[in-house]
């Protein structure tokens, strides 16, 4: 064989081992790069990644997760991808089957997936505080401290007795990794758009500020459970506000004591010292005795307009009142309640 043929060889049989080293490694660098590394039997699938994690802390959540098939091979993907410098908290919805490159594609975009938050009429600040940390990274505590701060009430134009007029019942979206004071500031925004011009005109006709409407739907929240019957019950109270009638509205003084299992407000009940009890202090209490609903609050600016001055439960235990004008009419509906609670043997 000739020195020529023999060189010619040489480099052919070089180029033929590194062309199978190459194919062998990028076939290696493919499979890390593109093929699934991404376990999931039920989906949807969520990675949390907490506010302050860094790349260590994200590798331990993807170990401790089960969903990542092989985690060497994330690593070198995302170490080549410059992902350790870029680590975004946040609610990373994944899905069986994806790939190395997807996922870190996903992670450092911070394209995170909200969450739906909802909540209906609550008690307080604190239950409110305990649903909402079911939804987002900030825990109850923390919500909890925040809404019960009065610099932080103040800076929304509330006291810590207004407050809860400001939090408006309905569905919201959030990102999970919401802190506790961004939740605060989403609040009073959807407080602004809930409060219609609208809405505002009506509260304006009614003699009252927006607060004000909210402590009034308070009360009917706690009165009545049934939406037909609310813009009657706010109709009683505004019609006693107007001849300054004192309310006496039985729920205001359970929230003056301060225990909720209280079934019945009897006499000794009536003479505690309190601006929430609407037996001994004429007007509207300070602030709302729970968060009210928006059928409630809608019931007070859209009230029935009639002439009752009172109401009390029906004798059928529907959940329904019975109403009346005068107080011997009113004397006679309480009397058959009570007939028909001794005769269920309630006391």
């Amino acid at each position: 064989m000739s020195k020529k043929k023999k060189v010619f060889l040489i480099i052919l049989i070089i180029v033929v081992v590194f062309s199978v080293v190459g194919f062998i490694f990028g076939n290696k660098y493919y499979g890390y790069v593109f093929r699934s590394n991404v376990r999931v039997e039920n989906s949807p699938a969520y990675l949390y990644i907490p506010n302050g994690s860094d790349y260590n802390n994200v590798v331990q959540i993807l170990e401790a997760s089960g969903y990542i098939i092989d985690i060497e091979s994330f690593k070198l993907v995302a170490e080549y991808k410059k992902y350790p410098s870029r680590v975004l908290a946040g609610r990373y919805e994944i899905f069986n089957g994806m790939s190395n490159n997807e996922l870190v594609n996903l992670l450092r975009s911070g394209k995170q997936s909200p969450v739906k938050l909802t909540f209906i009429s609550v008690r307080s600040l604190d239950i409110l505080a305990g649903k909402v940390s079911v939804f987002i990274e900030a825990d109850s505590i923390q919500l909890a401290e925040t809404m019960n701060n009065p610099d932080i009430a103040n800076q929304y134009g509330f006291n810590s007795q207004t407050f809860m007029a400001m939090f408006i019942p309905n569905t919201y979206e959030f990102y999970w990794n919401t802190s506790a004071g961004k939740f605060i500031e989403k609040m009073s925004e959807e407080y602004n758009k809930f409060w219609t011009e609208e809405r505002r005109q009506k509260a304006e006709l009614l003699g009252l500020s927006q607060i004000e409407v909210s402590i009034l739907a308070s009360i009917v929240e706690a009165e009545t459970q049934k939406n037909d019957e609310k813009a009657r019950v706010a109709g009683v109270y505004i019609n006693r506000l107007n001849k300054g009638m004192l309310l006496q509205a039985d729920p205001t003084v359970v929230f003056a004591i301060g225990d909720f299992s209280v079934q019945r407000v009897l006499t000794r009940h009536l003479q505690i010292n309190s601006p929430y009890n609407t037996y001994m202090y004429p007007g509207l209490p300070p602030g709302p005795i729970n968060i009210p609903s928006v059928s409630s609050i809608d019931a007070v600016l859209n009230y029935e307009k009639h002439n009752y001055l009172f109401f009390c439960a029906k004798d059928d235990f529907s959940g329904y009142h019975v109403f009346a004008v005068t107080n011997a009419q009113h004397e006679a509906n309480a009397r058959k309640y009570h007939q028909a609670l001794r005769q269920a043997g309630i006391r």
